[in-house]
C-alpha cells in the first residue's frame, strides 16, 4: 500500500506562464489538501471554509455541501492518497490537476478550478476527467 504523500510538480513552470508565482502555486495545493484531510477526517465545517464564496452560496450548509461530496465525489471524501500535478490557465481562470487514489486503491483524475479571495485560495469548483491513456 503506497503511503498519502503530497506531490507538487511544475507550479514554477505552470505559474511563471501566466503570471503567478511558486508561492501562490503551494498556497493553491495546501488549500485542497487542506480541504481534503478535513473530508478524510469527516468534517464537513473545516471542508467548507475552503469552498469559494460561489459554492458556499450553492449549498447553503457545510452539512449539504458534506452530503453532496460524500455521494458526488467518494473518492475526494475517501481519499487516501493526492498528487498534485499541472496548474495551468484557461481562459483567464485557474485549474490545478489532481490525481487522487482513494481507500480502495482507485485513481481518478480531478480538475480544481481556484480563485483568489481576501480570505486566501478557494476552491470554485470540481470537475472528473478522464484518466490518461484509458480510451473509449
Amino acid at each position: 500500500m503506497l503511503k498519502p504523500f503530497v506531490l507538487v510538480a511544475g507550479l514554477t513552470l505552470a505559474g511563471a506562464a501566466f503570471g503567478q508565482n511558486a508561492a501562490d502555486g503551494a498556497a493553491i495545493s495546501q488549500t485542497i489538501q487542506n480541504q481534503m484531510d478535513a473530508f478524510k477526517a469527516r468534517d464537513a465545517a473545516t471542508a467548507f471554509e475552503f469552498a469559494s464564496p460561489n459554492i458556499k452560496g450553492m449549498f447553503g450548509t457545510p452539512e449539504r455541501f458534506g452530503t453532496m461530496v460524500e455521494q458526488g465525489y467518494p473518492m475526494v471524501w475517501n481519499n487516501d492518497e493526492v498528487r498534485y500535478l499541472e496548474l495551468r490557465e484557461i481562459a483567464g481562470r485557474l485549474w490545478q490537476k489532481v490525481m487522487i487514489r482513494d481507500a480502495s486503491g482507485g485513481l481518478t483524475m480531478l480538475d480544481y478550478q481556484m480563485i483568489e479571495t481576501p480570505e486566501g485560495w478557494q476552491i470554485n469548483g470540481v470537475q472528473i476527467l478522464p484518466m490518461p491513456g484509458i480510451g473509449a
